[in-house]
């Protein structure tokens, strides 16, 4: 029987109306087990409702009161971290140990939000002229809306919301439609913790829902995380609307490896960097450049690594990597790797052939292994999100930085080396968000912010951490004066203040 999953809005299940429906599949199967509500923009309307009347007391709420009900929800979220995961294995496609670490992941920004009383901190100086004194301090900015993507349905709404609502803010969130059941989940477990109706919503759907966000009055940030397209008109049309705008574009991820790395090191970071989570990931390394003579050796370790890795469905403990998200997008990713070789590559490996027995209509695809790659190529200059890994080679590490330097995307990149100056001079010149030293994904820990540079982020805060905390809040500066009630009066003078 197919399930249905509805919208999440003032602290209770709200049945779809709009009457518009999307399938989700399990991708090791290729079967529609679930049906999405699509929200049409009225419905939209109601969860921005439900969270503007909810902020007129959250967004005055003790942070004391908030931070007992996240602490309470992080021990909520431990105790069903298997239940999550198991919800992203059977839309995702993910394998269950990867769906956990996704939990994981984002269980550092509930963390973070738990301790927001030191974050949300204002300062004050004293005497800045007789008897004068300024402070600052950092207020909620509303009803805020996150759009997040389908290859991180638990840990991305993470990295948004409980910050949010941490800063005294009440949210609107859209996860994708192609696995939308963690999201509700997630919500449940916050109303569970005692989270007040309307702070958290989760409202599903597709073009519609996202534009009816968009232009809504009453939601005054948006944050996004998705392909660059996508981020790019995110970016526009809130903006457009007077909207505070932090949108997560694509990547094209690098990896660096200079002749004296260990190689074998190396090959084993490129092969879990490239094909983890079948390469979905915005963080995935999908380009290595190797520089002088090792290109070949580097390839061949590549190679031997990758062809071990064993594919299957996402609930068998034995899968490495399982099936990728839809048979439509399988396709394109297939594509790159058939048309590689008229572009002058040279197919190492070649995983469009790949079926598992007995789950013949999954969305499968193997391991591919692109060597030689130019830069004029689709598989280098597109966004492939998929198990295909480019080999780029490089003379020198002059040439390889600025061949990465002249990629559109940057998001994170990487270098692989045992000299400390080059990795030095690497981390000073390289134009990405995210540099990594012999760590081939380097997504910073929850309080460090996430973000890329270039067409991998539009707007001016990074996700999470600090430039998170800003994101939700907004300034304010206060000056006070306290007459001595023995002063004599002043006086009117229209001159400009004086401090000194």
């Amino acid at each position: 029987m197919t399930k249905t999953v509805n919208h999440w809005i003032g602290g209770k299940t709200v049945e779809g109306a709009s009457g518009n429906w999307g399938p989700v599949t399990d991708p090791a199967t290729g079967a529609v087990t679930t049906r999405v509500a699509l929200a049409s923009a009225d419905e939209v309307g109601a969860a921005v409702a439900a969270a503007r009347e909810a902020y007129t007391t959250w967004g005055t709420s003790s942070l004391a009161q908030r931070t007992a009900v996240l602490f309470r929800y992080r021990a909520l979220l431990d105790a069903h971290r298997d239940d999550i995961a198991a919800l992203i294995t059977a839309e995702h496609g993910k394998v269950h140990s990867d769906a956990l670490g996704e939990v994981a992941r984002g269980l550092e920004i509930v963390e973070l939000a738990c301790g927001i009383t030191t974050q949300l901190k204002g300062e004050l100086s004293t005497q800045v002229s007789n008897r004068v004194d300024v402070s600052s301090i950092r207020q909620p900015l509303g009803v805020v809306a996150g759009i997040t993507p389908f290859n991180f349905p638990a840990m991305v709404p993470m990295w948004m919301f409980p910050l949010a609502i941490a800063c005294g803010n009440t949210f609107v969130l859209k996860p994708s439609e192609k696995d939308p059941s963690a999201a509700n989940l997630l919500a449940e477990l916050a109303a569970q913790a005692g989270l007040p109706d309307g702070v958290l919503n989760v409202v599903h759907g597709d073009k519609v829902a996202v534009d009816a966000l968009l232009a809504h009055p009453d939601v005054a940030a948006v944050s996004f995380v998705g392909s660059t397209p996508i981020a790019r008109y995110i970016h526009t049309t809130a903006s457009a609307n007077g909207k505070r705008v932090q949108a997560l574009g694509g990547a094209k991820n690098h990896m660096l490896v200079l002749p004296d790395a260990d190689l074998d090191a190396a090959a084993d970071a490129a092969v879990s960097a490239a094909y983890g989570s079948a390469g979905e990931r915005c963080m995935a390394i999908s380009a290595v450049v190797a520089v002088g003579a090792i290109g070949d050796e580097l390839v061949d370790k590549i190679r031997e690594r990758a062809e071990k890795i064993k594919i299957g469905p996402g609930d068998d403990p034995t899968s490495e990597m399982g099936p990728l998200i839809t048979a439509a997008h399988r396709d394109k990713v297939a594509s790159y790797v058939t048309g590689a070789a008229a572009q002058g590559a040279e197919v190492v490996l070649d995983g469009t052939g790949c079926t598992v027995d007995g789950f013949e209509d999954g969305h499968w695809i193997g391991l591919s292994l692109l060597d030689k790659v130019s830069t004029d190529s689709d598989a280098y200059r597109d966004e492939i999100f998929g198990p295909v890994l480019s080999v780029l080679r490089a003379e020198t590490y002059e040439d390889g930085v600025a061949l990465i330097n002249a990629s559109p995307f940057g998001n994170g990149t990487a270098i692989f080396t045992r000299d400390g100056g080059a990795a030095r001079r690497f981390q000073l010149e390289v134009e990405a968000g995210m540099v990594g030293v012999n760590v081939p994904i380097p997504v910073p820990v929850g309080y460090h912010s996430f973000g890329g540079w270039k067409d991998s982020l539009f707007g001016d805060h990074h996700i999470y951490g600090n430039d998170g905390v800003h994101f939700y809040t907004r300034g304010k500066v206060v000056t006070t004066r306290w007459p001595d009630p023995a002063d004599a009066p002043a006086g009117v003078d229209l001159g400009f203040p004086r401090n000194h």
